[in-house]
């Protein structure tokens, strides 16, 4: 049993970040094994080239692994660890959003900022 959203999530945010590095990469894809190459949530977060898609198909692979645990039987050897993964990918999902909202704030702060300098000196 591996972390898949979080392997997946790495290798999206490795795009993202212009992350370069072969042994994380090798690393995560080994995580995920041949959960990388069936289409759905974890594939996509593989291949994710902006942070809109990254939250969007995180949130996705969650709500699978939520449905999986649903469906694991209470005597399921697994259910302790499939119930730890839900927790730690809900953290992971509010993180996500806070970084999000972070960066949309610092995005909107610059225009802020910048119509600022210009009111302080209007001929430059």
């Amino acid at each position: 049993m591996s972390c898949h959203e979080i392997a997946a999530l790495r290798l999206g945010l490795m795009t993202v970040l212009g992350r370069d590095d072969e042994a994380e990469r090798q690393h995560e894809l080994a995580e995920l094994g041949a959960a990388a190459e069936v289409p759905g949530p974890l594939q996509a977060l593989t291949r994710g080239r902006d942070l809109a898609s990254l939250q969007r198909t995180f949130a996705a692979a969650a709500a699978e692994l939520e449905s999986k645990v649903a469906a694991t039987p209470a005597g399921d050897a697994k259910l302790g660890y499939l119930r730890t993964l839900v927790v730690l990918c809900k953290k992971v999902e509010l993180d996500l959003d806070l970084q999000v909202a972070s960066l949309t704030r610092l995005y909107g702060d610059l225009e802020t900022m910048h119509d600022a300098v210009h009111e302080l000196f209007p001929g430059d």
